[in-house]
């Protein structure tokens, strides 16, 4: 990993917990001013300490090292509040579906921030019988591509991995889809809503010519 725990992650986590450095010391055997020179960055607690440690604090050794302490409130697992990481390093896409301490390649990764669509990351997407047939109007060079794309409702993910030099499309099942997120190798996670409607046949969004011309609109607008 590239950290360490931290005094100051351990004078947090034992006065959030109100305990004294004397009762800490008596948990872990070793002095209180032990402690002391830990939480005045004098030392480091050695590492065959960490587990006792996490555990006298209620949390993972994982969390401890992070400093962050991990309290998922998403016990009824809703995807909708689902987060993605990505490694820098390797490129492996890795979801989960509320608070996480993630690492790969001894890299601590930070959930994605998502943001809207905009002119240069553009979305049309069709219903085709049971599916959702997306195209993005994104280049797919080995320097500039769309990594993968993922289809959200609130029981469910659908994740496609893509490609560089492949196709910039992708099909998911219907069933309840309410979001849309894709991944940009070089300006990150994007989303759509759904439009609302869309799965109602009577009142979905069906017209196929009338998204072709909305997609030349858009052409003809913000270029190619």
């Amino acid at each position: 990993m590239n950290q360490y725990v931290t005094g100051a992650v351990i004078k947090e986590l034992r006065e959030k917990n109100n305990m004294t450095q004397l009762q800490l010391s008596d948990k872990l055997g070793v002095s209180d001013k032990t402690i002391s020179k830990w939480e005045t960055g004098k030392g480091y607690p050695d590492i065959t300490l960490l587990e006792p440690i996490a555990k006298a604090f209620g949390i993972s050794i994982t969390e401890l090292i992070s400093g962050n302490a991990i309290h998922n409130e998403n016990v009824s697992a809703n995807m909708m509040k689902s987060k993605f990481y990505v490694c820098p390093v390797c490129g492996n896409v890795i979801h989960s579906m509320g608070e996480s301490v993630i690492h790969c390649h001894g890299i601590g990764l930070t959930p994605l921030d998502a943001e809207l669509t905009d002119e240069k990351h553009m979305v049309f997407i069709e219903r085709v019988e049971d599916e959702y047939y997306v195209r993005f109007d994104h280049e797919m060079t080995k320097e500039h591509y769309i990594s993968f794309a993922a289809a959200m409702s609130s029981d469910d993910m659908q994740l496609l991995k893509l490609y560089p030099e492949g196709r910039a499309e992708a099909r998911f099942k219907i069933r309840g889809v309410k979001k849309l997120f894709f991944y940009c190798n070089r300006d990150g996670l994007y989303f759509i809503d759904i439009v609302k409607g869309i799965d109602d046949k009577e009142s979905g969004y069906d017209n196929v010519d009338e998204r072709r011309a909305l997609e030349k609109a858009a052409d003809m607008l913000f270029g190619k």
